[in-house]
């Protein structure tokens, strides 16, 4: 049975009645971790959401037949009908382990068919740099036309990270940046991304693109791009 990852963040204090609602709706439960969100000054914003310095993330792996009823569940318990409350996607999973009584493993098929006309289709950005590099990657993407992001907090092990305190291995400190993004914007901001951060050089970091099955909570958004399709598409005929 196919299953999907769904991402929510909220502010904070809102993780645990949302994990409620999903629970009520079929989930079994899930993973909150916290981070920090970012936006422009102009804007004091991510993607609608007012900008309290700290996060909570959740994630949550679903069946994908259970997943409707879960995300207008989540919505409905955050309040993300409204601007300001929080936003969620669905992300597709490839494989799972761990879960097998809720998913047996499996390779997604093509969820959907063809996209409507004038749908928005969405990416998120998985940014991984090393402490304090978290903010080129904003700017980057900001300047390449994204809203802002959510940045966590984590440790890396990689073959570049050799230094040592005393003869005792240091994992340094990693920070993750979230940024989702209009499809059509993700090559650009990418580079970008890649461009300030200097993730082309070794031991800098790493991105990387997941494709987002269905976003929720940024509909001041989608009405505003859908608008601006429909008005070309208008000028063009």
């Amino acid at each position: 049975m196919d299953c999907a990852l769904l991402m929510t963040i909220v502010n904070k204090g809102m993780a645990r009645k949302v994990v409620k609602a999903s629970k009520e709706a079929g989930a079994e439960g899930g993973t909150t971790i916290m981070g920090r969100g970012t936006a422009s000054k102009r804007l004091h914003r991510f993607l609608g959401i007012s900008m309290e310095p700290e996060k909570e993330i959740i994630f949550t792996v679903i069946q994908k037949k259970d997943m409707q009823q879960v995300l207008d569940a989540v919505v409905a318990a955050g309040c993300m009908d409204k601007p300001g409350k929080g936003v969620s996607f669905v992300l597709n999973v490839k494989q799972v382990a761990g879960i097998c009584h809720l998913c047996v493993l499996s390779t997604p098929s093509n969820v959907g068919g063809e996209p409507v006309e004038n749908a928005i289709l969405y990416d998120l950005i998985v940014s991984i740099v090393n402490k304090d590099n978290a903010e080129l990657v904003v700017d980057a993407s900001k300047e390449a036309g994204a809203e802002g992001g959510t940045i966590l907090f984590g440790r890396g092990t990689g073959i570049h990270e050799q230094a040592k305190l005393f003869g005792i291995s240091i994992e340094p400190e990693k920070e993750i940046v979230l940024t989702l993004i209009n499809r059509e914007q993700t090559s650009d901001v990418l580079q970008g991304i890649i461009k300030k951060a200097k993730l082309d050089q070794p031991g800098k970091g790493i991105a990387f693109v997941l494709e987002v099955q269905q976003v929720a909570g940024i509909n001041h958004i989608l009405n505003k791009m859908v608008s601006e399709k429909m008005s070309d598409s208008k000028v063009k005929s």
